[in-house]
Formats: C-alpha cells, structure tokens, sequence
C-alpha cells in the first residue's frame, strides 16, 4: 500500500510539473505575440496596397479610405492604439509581414492554401467571387464564364491575383492576358482589345458604376468562392484569438454593418475618390 502511494504522488507530482511547463510556454509564447508589440509601441502598422476599390484607396485629400481602412481604424480604437498605414506593392505585401515592416495584412486578400503556408488567416470578414464585366458587343452570346472558355475570346486581369488564376483554371482555352493593374486590364475591353474583364465582385461593381455603362455588360454571379481575411505572422494564436473575437464583435454590434453598407453597398464615396 505504501508503494502505491508513493506511486500515486510521483504521478501527481509529474503532472503538476508538465502542467506549471506548460503554463510557463503559453506565458512565453503570449509575451513573443504581436499583440504584445502592438500594444508596447501604442499603433499597429496595417499593410495594404491602395487602388483596390472600395477596400482601400486614395480620397482627393490624399488620405487613405475604404471598407479595410475603416475597419482597421476600429481595430486600432478597440486596441486604444494608434493606426498606421503601410501602403505597399502586392507582389511583396506577404515578405513585408514576414519581415515585420508591419504587423497584419488588411488589403482584400484571398484565402488561399498556397498563401496559408507561410501566413496564419483569422476568419473571413467577407466572401466574394470572381466576376466579368463583357463587352456589349457579345451580350446576346456569352451568358456565363463557360461561353468564354474558347481561343477566340480574350479575357484580361491583373498579375498575380485570384482573378488570374480563376481564369486559368475555369476558362483554360481562352486567349489570357495578365496586367499590372485593374485598370489596365478592364480598359483593354472598352477599347476593343478585349473581350472580357474577370476580377472579384466588389471591383466590378466600381468600375461598372465608373465608366462601364453602355459599353459592358455585368455578369454578376461569382463564379467561385473567395473568403477575404486578414493575414498575421505565423506562430502567433494570442493575435489570431484576439482578431477572430474583433470580428465576432463588430458584426454583432452594428459597426460591420454600417462600415458594409458605406463601402460595398452605396457608390456615394466615388466622388471623393481620385
């Protein structure tokens, strides 16, 4: 019986052990967050590549606005810091975060496996889906993506981006052009050199109200699914705790609402943008 006890204590003892390590590694872990930085330094740095309408953009003042650039200022207010915009080139936003020029990705990103390799994704704040904007000229013909998977069809959009890899992966057979950016791309089809402009819902939307009436023709239903969320460092649940409870909030509270309905739903901020 005395044996057993003994047992019994070195047993308890050893869990207790194993249980203080494994406070003692949280505790560690938790002070390594970048929340803790954050809040150390009184701003979190939000990176963004500005031009992705309505989520983040330039207003004629030169300041940066939109659907991101609100709801980051409401995180900042949530954290009692300060904001800070990084406004950066989308082909380095992700080695950016990784080597700390700033502290979350804001700016429209899609949930990728590819990207989650290397980045952790709180939960989506929005999903979207690629759409087309098709020239007038085959609105009688071309009803939906698949009508446009033939070599005489060319589809633009920009470099890099989900909207080029749907096309390449749902419309294979069309004659594909990449560009740097949106613009770019979408003009290609109001001046005839094109066929079609695939690229996620939201932006669509802006530059169908833009300068798209008359001359395209809006096929609106997202062809894929794309969750957006904001991306943070690897090895860091204490931020992604923190931001997924953020998001939980606003949307219960009426601030993601009204943030929606100023940014996704009304095309009134066009007229103080650039």
């Amino acid at each position: 019986m005395k044996f057993f006890w003994k047992r019994v204590t070195a047993l308890v003892m050893m869990l207790l052990w194993i249980s203080a390590s494994a406070y003692g590694a949280d505790i560690e872990l938790a002070k390594k967050s970048t929340l803790e930085s954050i809040l150390k330094k009184g701003e979190i740095r939000v990176g963004f590549e500005a031009g992705y309408m309505p989520f983040e953009m330039t207003d004629k003042k030169g300041n940066f606005v939109g659907f991101d650039i609100d709801i980051a200022k409401e995180m900042a207010k949530a954290m009692g810091v300060k904001f800070v915009p990084v406004n950066t080139a989308w082909d380095g936003i992700i080695p950016s975060l990784i080597t700390g020029k700033f502290d979350i990705i804001m700016s429209g990103m899609t949930v990728t496996q590819e990207r989650n390799l290397k980045i952790y994704f709180a939960d989506p704040y929005i999903v979207i889906g690629q759409t087309i904007l098709l020239s007038k000229k085959h609105e009688a013909t071309v009803k939906s993506y698949k009508d446009l998977n033939d070599p005489k069809y060319v589809v633009t959009s920009k470099l890099g981006t989900t909207g080029e890899q749907a096309t390449k992966r749902k419309i294979p057979k069309c004659t594909y052009k990449s560009f740097e950016t949106e613009t770019e791309a979408f003009l290609e089809v109001i001046n005839g050199k094109a066929d079609a402009y695939v690229y996620d819902q939201p932006n669509c939307v802006v530059l169908m109200a833009q300068q798209g009436a008359g001359k395209v023709v809006f096929l609106d239903k997202p062809f894929t699914y794309e969750p957006l969320a904001w991306a943070i460092n690897k090895g860091d649940p204490d931020f992604l705790n923190w931001l997924n409870n953020f998001l939980r909030q606003i949307r219960n509270d009426g601030r993601y609402e009204m943030i929606y309905n100023k940014w996704i739903k009304s095309t009134a901020w066009y007229k103080g943008i650039k």
